[in-house]
């Protein structure tokens, strides 16, 4: 089976191709090989592209995998950034799409990214993949557009849109960011601890993908997170026990909005939200509550 993958060198593709090297073979669209091509994975097993010119149609790929974006976290939105996050998605999901639509010989499938923001900030509420009440802000608005250009090939494709929350993996993403103040004995909650965080171990969410290419039942928008959140509060308390660390700071909301600006509004409200098209699919999670998916991932 031949997938072509973009954003292949990021945190969850990465993950992805080393886990399934040997049951496909991959084609990766990236300017930035050395990455993936020095973490373990097998360079016969993967073919590489600059850009998707190659490629005037998918004829000859039987799933596509949409991961490329550029990190919503990383840097203050500035209007510029606003703008790199956006167009480094927007754009290729687009182009993917067309060549879908382009297509005698479609893939089957089209897992294409987008995250949990498209719900925008919430209470207490379970969310489900029908939720409805988003708040208009800019996460939501990012995601709506993603999944819109994603949309426009559905009528070719079976299409699901990966609705993903916060990734735990020891070197990367946000876990990565975390454990540094943790191991100074400066961790603790942001802001009143409150807000839900909607969490999945890297391995249930690649082999959530592995599932769902597998399983043609699943279409449309798809929450990738594990069925238990928990608040930012609990969250400190997990992970301070497990590194074995006090949790005894906090992080006023002034200083997170003076540090990070409107991105702030990440880290200050969530949402909790749930895996429900999974569950009902029959996906059993290894890691389903947070202790012990953090034990896991920060065991020696």
């Amino acid at each position: 089976m031949k997938i072509l993958i973009t954003g292949g060198t990021g945190l969850i593709g990465s993950h992805f191709i080393q886990k399934y090297q040997d049951k496909y073979q991959f084609t990766l669209v990236s300017r930035q090989h050395t990455p993936i091509l020095s973490s373990g994975i097998n360079p016969e097993r993967i073919t590489i592209l600059n850009d998707l010119d190659a490629l005037p149609n998918l004829n000859d790929f039987d799933v596509v995998i949409n991961l490329a974006g550029q990190p919503i976290v990383d840097k203050r939105w500035s209007r510029k950034q606003k703008q790199k996050i956006c167009q480094s998605r927007w754009q290729i999901t687009e182009q993917l799409s067309k060549r879908i639509n382009d297509s005698d010989n479609p893939p089957n499938v089209f897992l294409s990214g987008s995250a949990i923001g498209f719900y925008g900030r919430q209470g207490d509420e379970e969310i489900d993949e029908n939720f409805a009440q988003v708040y208009p802000e800019f996460s939501h608005q990012v995601c709506k557009v993603w999944e819109d250009k994603a949309r426009l090939c559905q009528s070719k494709t079976r299409l699901c849109l990966l609705r993903t929350g916060i990734v735990l993996e020891r070197n990367r993403g946000a876990l990565a960011k975390m454990i540094p103040p943790y191991r100074l004995g400066l961790g603790g909650r942001l802001s009143h601890g409150k807000q839900v965080m909607s969490w999945i171990h890297i391995d249930d969410m690649v082999n959530a993908m592995q599932f769902i290419i597998e399983n043609e039942q699943l279409r449309g928008p798809i929450n990738m997170t594990a069925p238990n959140p928990v608040s930012n509060r609990d969250f400190s308390e997990s992970l301070a026990t497990v590194l074995g660390r006090p949790n005894i700071a906090t992080m006023p909301a002034f200083v997170l909005r003076g540090m990070f600006g409107e991105m702030a509004d990440l880290l200050l409200y969530g949402q909790r939200v749930l895996p429900m098209a999974l569950l009902k699919a029959g996906f059993v999670f290894q890691y389903d509550q947070l202790k012990g998916a953090l034990e896991q991932i920060l065991k020696p």
